[in-house]
């Protein structure tokens, strides 16, 4: 069975929904050592709240997409620098997790941070939810892989959020990495924050060149919509 015609039933999502609801808390406050920590409770519902609306969404609406999203890095026509560029990610992502509640809070690695910078953290996620969530409704080919879905017929989408910057979905994450460490009061995830705005800069260079060479129309798409993540400024 390919890819894309995996499916996912019902047993199965509801079991990955709940692993889901309860691992993002678990891991955060038990890593944490305190499970009434506020900050870090708002950080896991709030991925909670990200992954799940986007596996109902795709469950539900667009399955397709669902299944080309569950391909493994180096699989299909992926580039080659994308699959380990997005292994790293993976990685990097984990340590970020794990790092943060013990930085902020069981070893208090971090000095406290004021009030009013734990609230802009706090309010960057809110940005960070709506994009990840509309990028994904409102792009059937928003593949985890840089790679050319010619199988699936991928054409630009230029509607919506991809009319106020080309890589809204890379916004949405660059607001969480570091809104996550600024509400936890992390100095340890805003430095892998920073690296990860590199690695993201990266990829985004990357898949423009392979999107200009290989999908049709993305030239002009690229006149249309001036700026790649943040705009007025890159």
């Amino acid at each position: 069975m390919t890819p894309g015609n995996r499916t996912l039933t019902p047993g199965g999502f509801i079991l990955s929904a709940l692993v889901t609801l309860v691992g993002f808390p678990a891991v955060i406050l038990l890593t944490a050592g305190d499970w009434r920590w506020l900050e870090g409770w708002i950080f896991a519902l709030w991925l909670d709240a990200m992954v799940l609306s986007n596996m109902l969404y795709l469950y539900r609406k667009d399955p397709a997409l669902l299944a080309e999203r569950s391909r493994r890095p180096g699989s299909a026509n992926q580039k080659r620098w994308d699959a380990y560029l997005l292994t790293g990610a993976y990685v990097m992502a984990i340590v970020w997790l794990l790092i943060m509640p013990l930085d902020a809070k069981r070893f208090g690695w971090s000095p406290p941070f004021p009030a009013w910078v734990q609230a802009v953290g706090g309010l960057a996620l809110v940005p960070a939810l709506y994009l990840i969530y509309r990028a994904t409704v409102e792009n059937t080919y928003l593949s985890t892989l840089v790679r050319n879905q010619a199988e699936r017929g991928q054409h630009v989408i230029s509607t919506g959020v991809y009319g106020f910057v080309r890589h809204p979905l890379y916004l949405g994450c660059f607001l969480m990495l570091f809104g996550g460490p600024l509400l936890l009061g992390s100095v340890s995830g805003l430095l892998i924050a920073a690296v990860g705005l590199v690695a993201l800069v990266g990829r985004i260079l990357g898949e423009e060149h392979a999107l200009v060479r290989e999908l049709d129309g993305y030239d002009a798409y690229r006149q249309q919509v001036k700026y790649r993540l943040v705009p007025f400024v890159w």
